[in-house]
């Protein structure tokens, strides 16, 4: 059995360093473990389809694809209108208005790469043109991207329920985000506030009150998406599936007939991308699932267990270990895969200490979100800096503040049960 472990880690570690897609290394590591405990090549391509075979993976393509007609569509441009007559008066306004932009445009579309390509390109070059550091252009938006993780409707979000085996409720899941998202981005408007105040940046003035009203009487019909597809899930009346479906079908006719701005190109590479993306969504988790039973079936799970127990058996040591683990995955891993993987590993650790399994999956969303702005694999800190045209180490260097923004609201979602479990408690009881 600890040979067929070895071989399991080993070459999916080789796999990476080789530069192979997390997806075919998670794969071709399971292929070699079944071969060597000798089940037949066909139990893991059995595993593989039974992955993929989850009704509610479904959903993914529509909120995907819905996410893609919105950034093509004019969506976001109304957001950051709105967002910038709102508060863009405040000192640093620009800093502020892209936190907002991200928790606007990032509860509609559900993915922070997303969110960073689209407000990115809105939000860096007038902030630079502003008078604004690049550095603190790109560090704002790629930390407030991660909203889109937390804030639903989040297809992350049905990938760990997934990986939880059934279970638990997508709804609930959905609603358990709405406070620590919000609360993550208050605290990153504070650290951009902070930082504005040190450099001296300018508010800018104020629009008016009937600015602002206007400004979000044009935005409500692209923030109506996120309405359809949360509210559509809550109330009852469709399946995750079917509110992933028809906010798709809406978000295609409010940027066609109300906007007016998706072009048959735009619209094309929507589809395009959205296709591309639900691919390599399914490829990933058909193959983690074949992986995640190999690191059962080696019982990964009880034996990292047993170690963590015989460092504290202290639930508040324990979440700050599993944070901890969390945080140092998602900073060499694609968060998808680490949903996937970790979700069998520490989700039976986290409950054992008295964690609500809803609770662990918000833990999880911020955690591995984290991962996506900080090296050597994040992939919102690369598109950001390549969108300011800022080098990596430089952004690195002064992204520090909003880190601590949201390790802040991290602590407070792992210590205080109530900043993920009031809203679903207020709805389901």
């Amino acid at each position: 059995m600890e040979t067929g472990l070895i071989l399991l880690l080993g070459v999916f570690a080789v796999g990476l360093f080789i530069g192979m897609p997390v997806a075919f290394a998670m794969g071709v590591a399971a292929l070699a473990a079944f071969v060597q405990a000798d089940f037949p090549a066909t139990t893991m391509f059995r595993r593989v389809a039974q992955g993929v075979s989850a009704f509610s993976l479904l959903a993914i393509p529509f909120f995907i694809f819905a996410g893609e007609l919105m950034l093509h569509g004019g969506i976001a441009q109304r957001l950051v209108r709105f967002a910038t007559a709102l508060v863009g008066h405040v000192r640093g306004g620009l800093g502020v208005v892209n936190v907002l932009s991200s928790m606007l445009f990032g509860g509609i579309s559900g993915s922070a790469v997303a969110d960073t390509s689209a407000l990115g390109t809105i939000l860096i070059p007038v902030m630079k043109r502003e008078g604004y550091r690049a550095d603190y252009a790109v560090n704002v938006t790629v930390t407030s991207s991660i909203a889109g993780i937390v804030i639903p409707p989040s297809h992350n979000m049905i990938l760990f329920a997934v990986a939880a085996g059934g279970g638990i409720s997508i709804s609930k899941l959905f609603l358990a985000g709405v406070v620590p998202g919000i609360l993550m981005c208050l605290c990153l408007a504070v650290a951009a506030w902070l930082v504005a105040l040190r450099h001296g940046y300018r508010a800018e003035p104020f629009p008016g009150v009937r600015a602002v009203l206007v400004a979000a009487l044009v935005s409500i019909p692209g923030l109506f998406t996120a309405v359809i597809i949360v509210g559509g899930v809550l109330s009852g009346i469709f399946t995750v599936t079917e509110s992933g479906a028809i906010g798709a079908i809406y978000a295609l006719l409010v940027t066609l007939l109300v906007y007016r701005e998706l072009t048959w190109a735009g619209f094309v590479a929507a589809v395009t991308r959205a296709a591309k993306t639900t691919g390599l969504v399914m490829i990933l988790v058909g193959c983690a699932t074949a992986f995640a039973y190999m690191l059962a079936f080696y019982s990964v799970p009880t034996r990292l267990a047993e170690l963590m127990l015989t460092i504290s058996d202290n639930p508040i040591v324990l979440l700050l270990l599993i944070n901890v683990m969390l945080l140092v995955a998602g900073m060499v891993m694609d968060m998808a895969a680490l949903i996937l993987i970790t979700t069998p590993i520490f989700l039976p650790i986290a409950t054992q200490i008295g964690l609500d399994p809803i609770q662990f999956g918000i833990l999880l969303m911020m955690n591995l979100g984290l991962g996506l702005c900080t090296p050597p694999v994040g992939a919102c800190l690369f598109v950001g800096c390549a969108i300011g045209g800022v080098r990596i180490e430089k952004a690195v260097a002064t992204i520090w503040p909003f880190y601590i923004a949201i390790l802040v609201a991290l602590l407070l979602t792992t210590y205080v049960p109530a900043v993920s479990l009031w809203l679903p408690g207020l709805v389901f009881g």
